[in-house]
This record gives structure tokens, C-alpha cells and sequence, in this order.
């Protein structure tokens, strides 16, 4: 069975027992959260698609850990103007592991 669900302003496709990364939720190390906003549910030749979303469809996460990414460098240049500007950004994420897929 598998899923698709929204978070953080992406979509991810998620299954029973899957680790992904998503984009930082308010959430302790440990806690179990509940996604509403699925998109999709499929399990086999049977899929369930909403309108947006599936009414009473829902996946369980636990969080695993709140980390960072990998760091990202942006550089600046303007070409004859002597001017450059190196700096980096590192990205807050949570990393959840799915623990359940209920439709309704």
C-alpha cells in the first residue's frame, strides 16, 4: 500500500516502513504525527484519488530525528565589476519514518 501526501509545500509518494526527509515540522524526537492532506492512496490495481484529497485517508509517521541538509553554496558574481559574494544555506528537515496508511 502506498500513498501520497503533502507536506511542506511537496508532494511525496511514501509506503509502509519508508525514512524520507521532509521539510522541518514542529515536533519532538520520538512523537508520532498524523498526515490528513493525502492526495492519493493505491494498494494493487485499486486507487483512490481525491478531490483534492481522500476523505478519511490518513498516515501515521513517526519522527526519527530533526536535522539539517547538506549545504548549498551560492555565488554571486558580476563580471567586470570586481564585485563577488560567496554565501551558504543548510536547509532545517525532519526525517519521519511512515508507520501506517489508512483509507477510509
Amino acid at each position: 500500500m502506498y500513498a501520497v501526501i503533502v507536506t511542506g509545500g511537496k508532494q511525496y509518494r511514501v509506503a509502509l516502513g519508508d525514512s524520507i526527509f521532509v521539510e522541518k515540522l514542529d515536533a519532538v524526537e520520538g512523537a508520532d504525527i498524523d498526515f490528513d492532506n493525502v492526495l492519493m492512496v493505491g494498494e494493487g490495481d485499486t486507487v483512490q484519488i481525491g478531490a483534492p484529497y481522500v476523505a478519511g485517508a490518513k498516515v501515521t509517521a513517526n519522527v526519527v530525528a530533526q536535522t539539517r541538509g547538506v549545504k548549498v553554496r551560492i555565488m554571486k558574481f558580476r563580471r567586470r565589476k570586481h564585485h563577488q559574494k560567496c554565501t551558504g544555506h543548510r536547509q532545517y528537515l525532519t526525517q519521519i519514518e511512515i508507520t501506517g496508511i489508512s483509507a477510509a
